[in-house]
């Protein structure tokens, strides 16, 4: 067991000890997007016109740029339609109340998913409380998949204009989820479901998923009079979400078993699949090997001089010959990386199209990601994906992030930046229900910050629909009724979008051999996330962490003693470990100021902020609402937030998962204690005014200047957020 394990381990186990967060009752809070109206504390200040109303965005210098070469940074949310009372494409009332709500939250980005599935909602798939599917633009009814819905395409074109007006740029995903029909002329279609892995080298496939991109890429919206191939609001159009032909080969989903009747051990290929992936790994061999070479290829896979060069399973990496490993791991790199490219090349030369590209993402942080970069560092933009406790994926849920920074999302994250490209993170979350959630956006925004990134998309905000939504938490991924993540989006935007955390002073940039790459698949997965050995897990919480190279020198030897607090580089971030009080990070900008964690057992502060308070976990969060800092600043936006549930809600007995979910309304800890302000320059008075569900102001409370600052009282009512006037 590694020492990063060890380390993790033993905060897990004091975790244990110190039971469930808060003890405070929990009080009503419903989130109302409906009722909500322009305040002094939205952000619309952040907004600078129509998106992309300079024109395309454009990578330059490593990062996403204006076309007036300004920075921008894409604070976003996945658009979804998971649960009742939500649309994935919603009438356009509705769309307009969306989009207007994300420019008052600071969100300026939307990554659409799933608009490849049907108009029809069908049963969910997902484990859960997810009811159902997304309705999508593919027309339903039919004997196939290849017609788009007039009227779902209206709404996603209403919806687009809305998001553009407001200033919210666009992430079109192609292929998601699309369900092939008989009508399309797939091989055994009624088997593959969404076809990953099959839409890299299956030719109808292929065929299909070009059909599709030119329906929806070349549709003039007749709101904004432009095609998306041409919309400059659309940022980025990815080719494929989440689908990898290295990860089903690494997981072992190449075995060709999945006929009519067999069971489901995840996911595999029906042996025509494996049949054409096998035939086509020969023809690569035959191209690209001397005659001498494949024969020695068939030799040590144990077949005669006229049988095909069997595909070999996970289970036989580890005694597989070198040579033979590392043939069949390039040709999947080259399989992969040649249809990204060609696609890409499909898009904008074929299609016109001016946004930037991703091709995937990497999502599964129990392989390696280096092989797939491989093939995604080829096209504009790198992308990745990360839950911290995913219900589908995690064993023991419901822990803090605080208490584990070694293995913290952040630093999953970090493993696929490279230097000289732009990196975004399109799906973040610490799903509900938790104890710990609110730790997470300010911790994401302010280290996502430190690192510089361009952008990152929280999943998901469902458009809620008027008359049907409840004031409830719909499903494990939706913060469109999470009272303590959308209080938290405004901060988040702040830190990260407004640039509050300042980037890395030093960047550590790594180096990879192409056997090291290629040895790194037979790694255990005890070397996750970053799959180089002797790499220290706590680098990317002191310095910037891009690759720099993937077909150069072996990684070097790096340093980096064990530290505690872990502190950032540019002193701003500190991150505290502590087997009895637990975790603590602080933020201590001249904008943006946080205590996330266990603040009451740590009694610490920044230089501008400190508290009092009864909770044991929470996070505080203090930003200016203009761009001076904290000190002269005339607005401030407080929030306080800790746990929140469902009215029902009932946890198992490990404290991991809820039966039953529960319903509306939901519920909030109330944050309880005093906050003391300090260096408000000139001030002689505040204002302190709690926020409802709708931000709508609630009985203004006192605050008294002490000589150490100006103190008042949170928590007499239950809010999320607190608007701070300063009178000078």
């Amino acid at each position: 067991m590694s020492a990063a394990r060890r380390s993790g381990l033993g905060l897990a186990l004091a975790l244990l000890a110190l039971g469930p967060a808060g003890a405070a009752d929990l009080q009503p809070f419903a989130v109302d997007h409906f009722r909500r109206a322009d305040s002094d504390a939205d952000l619309r200040f952040l907004t600078e016109g129509p998106a992309g109303s300079h024109g395309f965005v454009r990578a330059e210098g490593g990062h996403l740029v204006t076309a007036d070469g300004r920075r921008l940074r894409l604070w976003g949310v996945n658009d979804a339609g998971f649960t009742p009372g939500s649309a994935l494409l919603p009438p356009h009332a509705d769309a307009e109340v969306y989009a207007a709500e994300l420019e008052r939250l600071g969100v300026n980005a939307v990554r659409f998913q799933f608009l490849d599935l049907s108009k029809e909602q069908q049963p969910g798939t997902t484990s859960g409380p997810m009811t159902s599917t997304p309705s999508g633009l593919i027309a339903a009814g039919r004997n196939d998949s290849r017609e788009l819905d007039p009227g779902q395409l209206d709404r996603l074109d209403f919806l687009v204009a809305r998001l553009k007006a407001h200033g919210v740029y666009i992430d079109l995903n192609l292929n998601v989820g699309r369900r092939y029909l008989p009508g399309d002329g797939v091989p055994d279609a009624e088997l593959i479901g969404p076809a990953k892995a099959m839409t890299y080298f299956e030719p109808r496939l292929i065929e299909l998923q070009k059909e599709y991109a030119r329906e929806l890429l070349t549709h003039v919206n007749p709101y904004t009079r432009t095609d998306y191939a041409h919309e400059p609001a659309v940022a980025i159009v990815e080719i494929l979400n989440e689908n990898s032909v290295l990860e089903f080969w690494q997981r072992n989903w190449f075995r060709g078993e999945l006929v009519p009747g067999a069971p489901r051990h995840q996911l595999d290929l029906p042996p025509h699949y494996k049949a054409l992936l096998t035939r086509l790994y020969n023809d690569w061999l035959a191209r690209t090997r001397p005659p001498a070479e494949v024969a020695r290829l068939r030799t040590l896979a144990g077949v005669g001089p006229d049988r095909e060069v069997p595909i070999l399973q996970r289970q036989e990496f580890d005694e597989a010959p070198a040579e033979r490993f590392y043939a069949e791991g390039e040709f999947y790199a080259q399989l992969e990386g040649d249809f990204l490219t060609g696609f890409e090349a499909y898009l904008k030369r074929d299609l016109g199209v001016r946004s930037l590209v991703i091709g995937t993402n990497d999502h599964t942080y129990w392989i390696p990601g280096m092989p797939l970069l491989r093939s995604t560092s080829r096209l504009d933009v790198i992308d990745a994906h990360g839950y911290w406790q995913h219900p589908a994926i995690s064993g023991r849920r419901n822990t803090p992030m605080v208490n584990d920074p070694e293995h913290s999302l952040m630093v999953k994250l970090t493993r696929s930046a490279m230097a000289g490209r732009p990196f975004t993170s399109s799906e973040v979350n610490e799903p509900f229900p938790s104890d710990y959630e609110c730790e997470l956006i300010p911790l994401l925004a302010a280290y996502g910050a430190f690192q510089d990134w361009d952008g990152i998309f929280l999943y998901a905000m469902e458009p809620k629909l008027a008359g049907s939504a409840k004031p409830a938490i719909g499903d494990h991924f939706d913060l469109a009724q999470d009272p303590v993540k959308i209080a938290q989006l405004p901060a988040g935007a702040l830190l990260f979008r407004r640039a509050d955390v300042s980037p890395a002073r030093r960047v550590v940039e790594r180096t990879y051999s192409r056997r090291e790459i290629d040895e790194s698949m037979r790694l255990p997965e005890s070397e996750d996330p970053y799959f180089t050995p002797g790499f220290p897990l706590q680098l990317p919480l002191v310095h910037g962490s891009r690759i720099l190279a993937l077909d150069a020198g072996p990684t070097a030897a790096f340093s980096l003693p064990p530290a505690d607090p872990i502190v950032s580089d540019t002193g701003q971030l500190a991150w505290h470990t502590s087997e009895r009080e637990g975790g603590l990070v602080t933020i201590d900008t001249e904008r943006s100021s946080a205590l996330v964690g266990f603040v009451k057992g740590w009694g610490l502060g920044t230089s501008r902020l400190s508290a009092e308070i009864a909770n044991r976990f929470c996070a505080l969060t203090l930003s200016s609402l203009d761009a001076r800092p904290i000190s002269r600043a005339a607005l401030l936006l407080l929030t306080a937030t800790g746990r929140t549930e469902n009215t029902g809600q009932v946890w198992n007995a490990r404290r991991t998962m809820t039966d039953p979910w529960g319903g509306p309304p939901t519920r909030i800890e109330p944050i309880r204690g005093w906050v003391l302000l300090k260096q408000l320059e000139g001030a002689v008075d505040l204002e302190v005014t709690p926020l409802d569900g709708a931000s709508r102001p609630l009985a203004a409370q006192a605050a008294r200047h002490l000589e150490a600052g100006w103190e008042f009282q949170i928590g007499q009512q239950p809010a999320t957020s607190y608007l701070l006037r300063v009178i000078r």
